[in-house]
């Protein structure tokens, strides 16, 4: 019997795109003999192994080709070239609404799920119980799911997953639709799954969690496979892409930001790289005297992230403009968790640090440099520039909730931070 649950050798996945419809359409009739469309690679040449009770993690930018190897190895699409092994009974939690009767009940979907996937409607009834405990989604089960949030899709759909005892379990990114006790109680669900002994893959852009609960990462990038290993390597590497990816290399951005140029004006002015998602609907507000112009999140690497691993340093840079002279200026930042309660910050006035006033037009680069040393999670990001100007304070410019900080961590304690204890054990 194989020692893998999946093996995908050499696979690749070509779409053909058309310039025009026409084209497609005098393609399909034969009456062109000249290739109308170019050939795009969605998964190019791919090829790995996850082992029987392996948990593997797939990351990448969007448009890397992560979703299509797993409809791939399920079987939703047919791959151009390679091959695709699978030793297992796979139950697949992919796209939402994917295996789902839109006019059908909850209960009734459960059937239809639990019969595609080779089980008796008494096998069914035997697991009932317990899919629906999971769910938690009460009366609704017997309404059509067209009525059903997507918190409720996802849970009625991760019930039905994860309670028909597959062998391999394969999830894309779904969980990021329930709510936070419902992740919690689907990743305690993960830990059972491991030490059952069953094979477990997904896909996720929460780095914490691939690095917390996987055994091996994959980093596709592009519909290639750049490298696999252990989690928080290929977190590492996935980081350097993204500041790849906004068109400068790891070396040349560390280069450019630890040589010293003559012209300061003209190093100050240049944009700080952000290879991560902003607020679109960030909250702003200020006289703006002294403006935010820009900012960016650095890790202990120098490396432009809001990816963050627990105990190392971090740094927060902040270019403002004066747009007047102003006396007595204070930047800030402050951490609150999803809910917005503030847990931490501080300000140049705390921290006792004289700002130098300068005239309308110039800039300064302001940077907080300290340890992580928050829990393991998601947390949101806000700066500001206040100060006093004739005695009186004057808020110049605020941004709330410019861009969330993901902190990976593999071990966390009880509450927002971590004390960073060091136990003995004495027997007496």
């Amino acid at each position: 019997m194989s020692e893998y649950a999946i093996s995908v050798n050499n696979v690749s996945k070509m779409y053909k795109l058309y310039d025009k419809p026409m084209d497609r359409l005098k393609e399909s009739l034969g009456f062109s003999r000249e290739k109308k469309y170019h050939e795009h690679y969605a998964l190019n040449d791919v090829s790995f192994t996850i082992k029987k009770g392996e948990t593997l993690g797939i990351i990448g930018t969007n448009g890397a080709g992560k979703s299509t190897i797993l409809k791939i190895i399920t079987g939703v699409l047919s791959q151009t070239d390679g091959e695709v092994l699978v030793n297992g009974r796979i139950s697949a939690l992919l796209e939402l609404g994917a295996g789902f009767n839109m006019e059908y009940s909850g209960l009734e979907n459960v059937y239809l799920n639990g019969t595609m996937l080779g089980y008796s409607h008494e096998e069914i009834d035997g697991k009932l119980e317990a899919i629906l405990a999971f769910a938690d989604i009460g009366e609704f089960i017997n309404q059509p799911v067209k009525t059903y949030s997507s918190g409720m899709f996802v849970r009625l759909a991760f019930a039905v997953a994860i309670n028909i005892d597959p062998d391999i379990l394969i999830v894309d990114e779904a969980l990021s639709v329930g709510d936070v006790f419902f992740q919690a109680k689907c990743y305690r669900k993960f830990e059972e799954f491991k030490k059952m002994g069953r094979t477990l893959l997904f896909v996720s852009h929460d780095l914490g969690s691939v690095n917390k609960y996987c055994d091996r990462a994959i980093l596709l990038n592009k519909g290639e496979k750049l490298a696999e290993g252990i989690p928080k390597e290929m977190i590492d590497l996935y980081k350097k892409v993204l500041v790849n990816q906004e068109g400068e290399t790891q070396s040349e951005y560390i280069k450019e930001k630890e040589t010293k140029a003559k012209d300061v004006k003209e190093i100050k002015a240049k944009k700080l790289k952000k290879p991560f998602l902003l607020n679109p609907n960030v909250s702003e507000y200020g006289t703006k005297a002294v403006e935010i112009k820009d900012f960016t999140l650095l890790d202990s690497d120098k490396i432009a992230t809001n990816t963050i691993e627990k105990f190392t340093e971090f740094s927060i840079k902040i270019q403002a403009q004066f747009n007047e002279t102003v006396q007595e200026v204070i930047y800030a930042y402050t951490i609150k968790d999803l809910k917005g309660t503030d847990l931490t910050g501080t300000n140049t006035m705390y921290e006792k640090v004289d700002i130098e006033p300068l005239a309308a037009g110039e800039t300064q680069e302001i940077t907080f440099k300290q340890r992580m040393n928050l829990q393991g999670g998601e947390y949101l990001l806000s700066l500001g520039c206040t100060g006093y100007r004739n005695g009186e304070f004057e808020v110049h410019h605020r941004l709330y909730d410019i861009c969330n900080i993901s902190v990976v961590s593999t071990q966390d304690t009880v509450g927002y931070f971590d004390m960073d204890s060091d136990i003995t054990v004495e027997n007496c």
